[in-house]
C-alpha cells in the first residue's frame, strides 16, 4: 500500500467506528492485566462469561490473593489453559504487591516482567488503559497485515515494527483495535467477506470473496 492508502484505509474504519474498544470486559488496570492474560488462546466472549463473577469479587492483587489459586480456578475452568493461567495470575499478583504497591506498571519493560504476561499483552494494556500508541499484533491484526498488505511479515514482531512504521496520525492510537475487529469480523480467516469489506480497493489481496458463498 501506498501512503495515501494506508491513510485512507485509517480513515474509513475511523469513519465506520470512531471510538473502538476492546471486547474484554474490565473495571480497571488490574482487571484489564487479567482478562488480557486470560484471554491468550481463549476468545474475548470466553474470557467475559468467567470475569464477570470473578471480577464483581476482585478488583486489586491483594483480593486476588485472598482468593487464591483454587478459587481463581473454580472461576476460569471454562478457559482453555486455566491451571497455568491461574497460577501465573496469582505469581503477577504477588510480583504487583511487592515490586509496584500494587498498581500497574505503565512501561512496557515492566509488564513484560509479570509471569503470564508477554509483549502483545503489555502493548494491549498500554493501549487500552494508559493510551499509549502501540500495536499489539494477535492472529488478527496478523492476518489482516499480511492478507491486505498494510504490514507484511513472517512474525508478529515484524508486522508490528512495519505497523509502527505505516500508520499515520490522526489513527496510530486506535489502529490496534480497528485491526482486531476488521480481522474479527469483516476478514475473516477462512473466508475473507470481501462482499461487504470497505477496504475492498485498496486491499492487495489476489483471491478476494466477492460474492457472499451460497449455504
Amino acid at each position: 500500500m501506498t501512503r495515501d492508502q494506508i491513510f485512507e484505509f485509517f480513515r474509513r474504519l475511523a469513519e465506520d467506528n470512531p471510538e473502538p474498544e476492546t471486547e474484554l470486559e474490565y473495571g480497571n488496570a488490574y482487571q484489564l492485566v487479567v482478562a488480557v492474560a486470560l484471554s491468550a488462546q481463549a476468545t474475548d466472549v470466553g474470557v467475559n462469561k468467567a470475569t464477570r463473577a470473578l471480577f464483581a469479587r476482585v478488583r486489586t492483587p491483594q483480593e486476588m490473593l485472598d482468593l487464591g489459586e483454587e478459587g481463581l480456578k473454580e472461576h476460569i475452568k471454562t478457559i482453555g489453559l486455566f491451571n497455568s493461567k491461574a497460577r501465573n495470575v496469582i505469581a503477577l499478583s504477588h510480583m504487583l504487591i511487592d515490586d509496584h504497591g500494587g498498581e500497574v506498571p505503565d512501561t512496557r519493560e515492566e509488564l513484560v516482567k509479570l509471569p503470564g504476561v508477554g509483549r502483545k499483552t503489555a502493548n494491549v494494556v498500554l493501549n487500552c488503559w494508559f493510551k499509549q500508541e502501540t500495536f499489539a499484533v494477535d492472529t488478527h491484526i496478523f492476518r489482516v497485515g499480511n492478507r491486505t498488505g498494510l504490514a507484511k511479515g513472517k512474525t508478529p514482531e515484524q508486522v508490528e515494527a512495519k505497523l509502527e512504521k505505516r500508520v499515520p496520525q490522526p489513527f496510530r492510537l486506535h489502529a490496534h483495535h480497528w485491526l482486531i475487529l476488521h480481522g474479527r469480523y469483516v476478514c475473516k480467516a477462512r473466508t475473507p467477506e470481501c462482499w461487504h469489506c470497505k477496504l475492498v480497493d485498496l486491499c492487495s489481496h489476489g483471491k478476494k470473496v466477492l460474492e457472499k458463498p451460497k449455504r
